[in-house]
C-alpha cells in the first residue's frame, strides 16, 4: 500500500489501528467549547435570561459571562488543535471522535442543568416563570446527547474489537 494512503490514514494503516482515547477526548473538548458557546450566546446574549453566575450584582453576572466565553474558547481552540494533530498523524479514528463530540456536548449540558442550576443555583435558566418545563427540557436534551455520544463511542470501540472483546 502506498505510504501516502497510510498518512491519511485509509486502508489497513495507522489510523486503524489507533488508540480511541485521544479521539474521542479531543472531539469531547470540543463538544463542551461549543455547548457552552451555545448556552451563552443564545441564553445569555440573544434572550438575556441570564448570566452564568446570578448571584450578584449585573456586573459581575456580565464578567462571569465573558469567563465562560473566554474558557469555551479555548476549549474549542485546543480540541481543535489536538483533533488536527491526530489527523496529521493518520491517528484520527472518526466514529470516536463523534462520540466523543456529543459525549461533551451532553456532558456540559446535563452539569450545567443538575450541578449549576440545581445543586450550586448559580443561575436558573429563566426567571419569573414556572421552571419545570425548562428544566426538562435542557436535562432531557443533555441526557439524549449523552446517550448518542455513548452509543457511537461503543460502537466504534466494538468496530475495534474482534470475536470475545478481542482485537483483531
Amino acid at each position: 500500500m502506498p505510504r501516502r494512503a497510510l498518512r491519511r490514514g485509509t486502508g489497513t494503516g495507522a489510523a486503524t489501528r489507533a488508540p480511541l482515547r485521544p479521539s474521542l477526548l479531543s472531539a469531547a473538548l470540543i463538544g463542551i467549547g461549543l455547548m457552552a458557546a451555545v448556552d451563552e450566546l443564545v441564553f445569555h446574549q440573544l434572550l438575556a435570561w441570564h448570566h452564568f453566575y446570578d448571584r450578584a450584582t449585573p456586573q459581575v453576572g456580565l464578567f462571569s459571562d465573558g469567563l465562560l466565553h473566554a474558557a469555551e474558547l479555548v476549549a474549542i481552540v485546543g480540541g481543535f488543535f489536538w483533533l488536527s494533530d491526530l489527523r496529521r498523524r493518520a491517528e484520527l479514528v472518526p466514529a470516536a471522535a463523534w462520540g466523543g463530540f456529543l459525549l461533551g456536548a451532553g456532558g456540559f449540558q446535563l452539569f450545567d442543568g443538575l450541578v449549576d442550576h440545581k445543586l450550586l443555583r448559580v443561575h436558573q435558566i429563566r426567571y419569573g416563570v414556572d421552571l419545570a418545563p425548562y428544566d426538562l427540557a435542557w436535562n432531557l436534551a443533555g441526557a439524549l446527547l449523552l446517550l448518542c455520544g455513548a452509543g457511537l463511542a461503543l460502537r466504534a470501540r466494538r468496530g475495534r474489537t474482534g470475536p470475545a472483546g478481542r482485537r483483531p
